[in-house]
C-alpha cells in the first residue's frame, strides 16, 4: 500500500529536475500511506517525473522500490495496492514468454510491484489488468509511445484524483498531492457541492474542486503527451464494468441447490482469503462481531497454521455508550475461534479529540461520521500489525444493509396509497422525536419482545418519513439514502452533479433488475456507496496511520458470483446476506451473532448538543456562512435549532456542513 503522485508537463518548461523536485513534493502530503520509503523517477527526455511513497508489505528489499521500470526499459510503474494473484500472474507470464520464444525473466525480487509490471508490458494495460487480482491505483508511462495510463481496481478500493491544470496534466492518490503541484490553483465546484451535501461524500468521477476527477472504479484514461499539449483530456474507459458483471449474473442464476450455492461461495472466499494473507509483516484484521467480519475472521483461523504462532490476532473498537458498543460479541467470536484478541474502549474524549483532525484525514470533504471509529480502531491496529482484513463489501454483494431487506416490500405496499396520505404519515412519524420513539419501543418490548432488538428505532422512523412521500422507486431510494434531500436550499443556483441514481441508461436491463428491487438497490449501492463513501472510509482512515486493510468480499471473483445468487439467497423472511449466514453457521453458534445490524456509529447527536456543540457553532455561525457563500445561512440555522430543540435528530444534515466547513478551514481554498 502506497502513496503516488506526479507530473507530465505538456509545455516543457520544467526540466527534468525541475519535475522530479515538483513530483517531490507531491508526494510530501502522501507520507502517511507510505512511511517506509519514497522513490523518484524523472524521464531523462523530459516532461514527465513520478514519486512514490512506500508501505512495504511484499519483498522489503531495495528490489520492491519504486517507480519501477520494465526489465525492457520501454514502461515505467508508479503503482498502489496489492496484486493478490501475483504467484499465478509470474508463472502465466514465464509461460507466455517460453511459448513465444522470448528470453525468461531475471526477476529482481518477489513483489507484486514487479510481476504486475511485467504483466502490463507483456499484454498491454487492459489485458494486463484483466488478468490481476487485487486493488490498485496505478501509473504507467510508456516511454516510448509518451503515453501516461492510470488505471483503478475493479471495485474502487484504491483512489485516484488527476487534472489538467495549466498545460499540466497532474494526479496523486489523494487530493492534497494534488493541490501541492507547483501553480496549483482551484475552486470549489457547487454543483459537487450540492451531490455531497446529498450524499455526504462527492463520488467519482467527480471531487469537490472544480477541474479535479477521480478516475471512476474499473477504469482507465490514457493521456498522450501530445493531447496534454493541446489541452485534450480524453473521457476514461472501463476495463471491468460492474453493469456487466450485474446482468450476467442475473441473466444465469446459480441453478444449484442453496448448500452447493454456499458450498461454491465458501471455495470463492476461502481462495480470497488465502491469497490475502500473504504478506512479508505481521497481519490481523478487523473484527465487529457482525455477519461479514465474523466469516472472514472464521477462514483466517481455519487457514491459519496450528502452533504457537497460529493465532489470528483481530481488533475492535469498543464505548462506553452502550447503544453503539459491539466489543462483547466481537471478544465473543474471538474467543471461539481461538483468536488473540484486544478491545479499544475509546471513551468521549479520545474521540472528541479527533472530530477537529478529520478533515485532514479525509482530504477532502467527507461526512459519514464513521470515519471517526474507524481511524481509531485504525491506529490501535497499527500498534501490532500492518495489514489487516475487513469485512467491507459483504453488505453491498449480499443484501445487507435495511433498504436491501425491508425498502422493495414496503415500496410495493406505498405505492398504491395516495401521496397526501403518505405525506400525513410522515408528519406524524416526525412529530415524535426520535428520542420518545425509542421510549416507546422499549415500553411495547414486554408485549412485543421483537421490538426490542430494534437498535435506534426513533431514527430509522424519522428516515422513514423522509421517503414516504415519494412518488417513484428512485426517489424513495434517493429519501432513503440523502443527508439532504433538497440540496438546492442550500447551495441555490445549481444542478447537482448527476449521480448513478440520475442515469438509468447505465443501470443494468430492466428487465434482470427492475426498479425498487432488492438487486436494483444492490447495485446502486455498489455504484456509488461502496467505492464514495465505504471504502474512502477505509482507505483514509487506514492509510493516515500506515496500516493496509484488505477486503476479501471485494475478489471480483466473489462479488461476480454474488450476482449470480437467486433472490431467495439474498433476502428470506425478513433477513438479507442469507448465503453468508447460513456460512458463518458452520463456524460459530447463531447466538454469537444473529442479531440486528448495528452499523458502526458514535453518538454524534447527542456530542453536538454538548461536548462539541461550541466547535459545531462556531463553523455554521450565519455570519461567517454568509461571508464565506458557499451556504445560505438560514436553513443551516434551522437544523442546529431544531436538532438543539432535542425533538430532531438533525446530525445527518447538519454534518456534512460541519465536514466542508472544517476542510475549508483547513485546505487554503477561497471562494
Amino acid at each position: 500500500m502506497c502513496g503516488i503522485s506526479g507530473i507530465l508537463d505538456a509545455t516543457g518548461a520544467l526540466s527534468p529536475a525541475d519535475l522530479a523536485e515538483a513530483a517531490a513534493r507531491m508526494a510530501e502530503p502522501l507520507a502517511h500511506r507510505g512511511p517506509d520509503d519514497s522513490g523518484l523517477w524523472a524521464d531523462p527526455a523530459g516532461h514527465l517525473a513520478l514519486s512514490h511513497r512506500r508501505l512495504s508489505i511484499l519483498d522489503l528489499s531495495p528490489q520492491g522500490r519504486q517507480p519501477m521500470v520494465s526489465h525492457c526499459g520501454q514502461y515505467v510503474l508508479c503503482y498502489n495496492g496489492e496484486v493478490y494473484n501475483h504467484a499465478d500472474l509470474r508463472a502465466q507470464i514465464e509461460a507466455a514468454r517460453a511459448y513465444s520464444g522470448r528470453a525468461p525473466i531475471a526477476w529482481r525480487g518477489h513483489s507484486d510491484s514487479e510481476i504486475l509490471l511485467e504483466a502490463l508490458a507483456l499484454w498491454g494495460a487492459e489485458e494486463g489488468l484483466k488478468r490481476a487480482v487485487g486493488m490498485f491505483a496505478l501509473a504507467l508511462w510508456d516511454v516510448r509511445q509518451r503515453t501516461l495510463t492510470l488505471a483503478r481496481d475493479r471495485l474502487g478500493e484504491k483512489p485516484l484524483y488527476y487534472a489538467l491544470h495549466q498545460g499540466r496534466f497532474l494526479f496523486a492518490s489523494e487530493l492534497p498531492g494534488l493541490q501541492a503541484a507547483p501553480g496549483f490553483a482551484a475552486h470549489v465546484d457547487r454543483s459537487a457541492l450540492a451531490l455531497y451535501l446529498r450524499l455526504s461524500c462527492v463520488p467519482a468521477p467527480h471531487c469537490i474542486l472544480a477541474g479535479v476527477r477521480k478516475l471512476p472504479a474499473g477504469h482507465l484514461v490514457s493521456v498522450r503527451l501530445e493531447e496534454a499539449q493541446r489541452g485534450d483530456l480524453p473521457a476514461p474507459r472501463p476495463w471491468w464494468s460492474l453493469t456487466g458483471a450485474v446482468e450476467a449474473g442475473l441473466a444465469a442464476p446459480f441453478a444449484g441447490s442453496e448448500s452447493e450455492a454456499q458450498d461454491t461461495l465458501l471455495g470463492l472466499l476461502r481462495q480470497s482469503v488465502r491469497g490475502q494473507m500473504v504478506a512479508d509483516v505481521p497481519l490481523g484484521a478487523l473484527l465487529s462481531g457482525g455477519i461479514d467480519s465474523s466469516l472472514v475472521t472464521a477462514l483466517m483461523a481455519e487457514l491459519t497454521p496450528l502452533g504457537p504462532a497460529g493465532k489470528v490476532r483481530t481488533f475492535t473498537i469498543g464505548y462506553t455508550d452502550a447503544a453503539y458498543d459491539e466489543s462483547a460479541q466481537a471478544e465473543a467470536v474471538a474467543r471461539h475461534l481461538g483468536c488473540e484478541h484486544t478491545t479499544l474502549v475509546a471513551g468521549p474524549k479520545a474521540a472528541l479529540d479527533l472530530v477537529p483532525r478529520l478533515a485532514q484525514i479525509a482530504g477532502e470533504p467527507f461526512a459519514d461520521a464513521s470515519l471517526l471509529p474507524t481511524r481509531l480502531v485504525a491506529e490501535l491496529t497499527r500498534g501490532h500489525v500492518t495489514v489487516c482484513l475487513s469485512g467491507d463489501g459483504g453488505d453491498e454483494l449480499f443484501a445487507g444493509y435495511n433498504r436491501h431487506v425491508h425498502a422493495p416490500r414496503l415500496w410495493a405496499r406505498l405505492a398504491g396509497l395516495p401521496v397526501g396520505l403518505r405525506g400525513a404519515a410522515a408528519g406524524l412519524l416526525e412529530g415524535v422525536s426520535p428520542r420518545a420513539w425509542d421510549r416507546i419501543f422499549k415500553a411495547l418490548s414486554f408485549l412485543l419482545p421483537a421490538l426490542a432488538e430494534q437498535r435506534l428505532p426513533g431514527e430509522k422512523l424519522h428516515k422513514l418519513a423522509q421517503a414516504l412521500p415519494a412518488r417513484v422507486p428512485p426517489a424513495f431510494y434517493a429519501a432513503l439514502v440523502s443527508a439532504w434531500s433538497d440540496p438546492g436550499l442550500l447551495v441555490p443556483g445549481v444542478s447537482e452533479a448527476p449521480w448513478p441514481l440520475r442515469q438509468p441508461a447505465s443501470w443494468p436491463k430492466a428487465a434482470l433488475c427492475p426498479q425498487g428491487s432488492t438487486a436494483w438497490m444492490q447495485y446502486l449501492d455498489a455504484a456509488w456507496y461502496l467505492p464514495g463513501d465505504i471504502l474512502t472510509k477505509v482507505d483514509r482512515a487506514t492509510m493516515s496511520v500506515g496500516l493496509e486493510s484488505r477486503a476479501p468480499y471485494l475478489d471480483h471473483r466473489v462479488a461476480e458470483f454474488a450476482w449470480s445468487l437467486p433472490a431467495e439467497m439474498r433476502v428470506r423472511s425478513g433477513q438479507g446476506k442469507q448465503a453468508l449466514r447460513g456460512l458463518l453457521a458452520r463456524y460459530l453458534p447463531l447466538e454469537l451473532w444473529d442479531r440486528p445490524k448495528m452499523g458502526f456509529g458514535v453518538p454524534l447527536d447527542a456530542w453536538l448538543r454538548g461536548e462539541l456543540k461550541d466547535w459545531a457553532q462556531a463553523l455554521i455561525d450565519p455570519a461567517r456562512l454568509a461571508r464565506e457563500g458557499y451556504f445560505k445561512p438560514a436553513p443551516v440555522a434551522r437544523a442546529w435549532g431544531e436538532h438543539q430543540s432535542g425533538r430532531f435528530n438533525r446530525q445527518y444534515r447538519l454534518w456534512p456542513v460541519l465536514m466542508f466547513q472544517s476542510w475549508l478551514e483547513s485546505s487554503g481554498i477561497s471562494g
